[in-house]
């Protein structure tokens, strides 16, 4: 499996007053799209995302833990050290899935992403998750059904591709051998778990659980 990630960088720049007098910044744009091959060749098939976003709702943004990281981070858990920004609108329009984002004016990351925005800069999302890639004779690789969505938006920022829905560079590295520490037996087993726990009441907890045990071992 691999960490698959998305960059998108044609976004807007929101500001809101809050109920306390303080101005809150929102990033808005397209966060997800599908049935479209992006700049690294890859095709998100609808049903597989909106299965996702689906799940990610639920479990993330209506319990208002739907976090995101400033910058590129190497695996699907969320280090809270790093949190930069709190999603809390995913909204289906045609193939694509429009997003909100409220950048968070007390964490340190936060505070830097604020600080980039006031002084004009741009920046981007890069949605994160994990899953099997099936790799056509033309090159495109879709997305398989084993995908997992972990992140629905990092911010990053990376240079623009003109002419492009999905701007910037498009990551896809084999986190699984990281630093060269992990035996083909290890992720065997772990791949093996998360198919078994996906369809489980529980499957959330059982596969960051499988995905942990998996880091511990690098």
């Amino acid at each position: 499996m691999k960490l698959i990630t998305e960059i998108v960088e044609d976004l807007e720049v929101v500001s809101e007053e809050d109920g306390d007098g303080k101005k809150s910044l929102f990033l808005e744009g397209i966060f997800l799209q599908s049935e479209t091959k992006n700049r690294n060749n890859r095709i998100y098939p609808r049903e597989i995302l909106e299965r996702e976003v689906g799940r990610y709702k639920k479990k993330y943004i209506k319990e208002n833990r739907a976090f995101g990281e400033l910058g590129h981070p190497e695996g699907p858990t969320i280090n809270l050290e790093r949190v930069s920004h709190l999603v809390t609108q995913l909204r289906r329009s045609g193939d694509s899935w429009i997003g909100r984002a409220k950048v968070m004016r007390e964490t340190p990351s936060g505070k830097i992403v604020e600080g980039l925005l006031n002084e004009g800069a741009q920046l981007g999302v890069s949605s994160r998750g994990m899953g099997s890639l099936d790799e056509k004779p033309d090159g495109t690789k879709l997305v398989k059904d084993d995908y997992y969505l972990a992140t629905a938006a990092d911010i990053v920022a990376d240079p623009s591709a003109p002419n492009a829905f999905v701007q910037g560079i498009m990551e896809g590295r084999e986190w699984i051998w990281n630093n060269g520490g992990l035996k083909e037996s290890n992720v065997a087993d772990a791949k093996s778990k998360i198919d078994k726990y996906y369809n489980s009441k529980d499957s959330e907890e059982r596969i960051l659980s499988a995905l942990n045990e998996l880091f511990s071992k690098i």
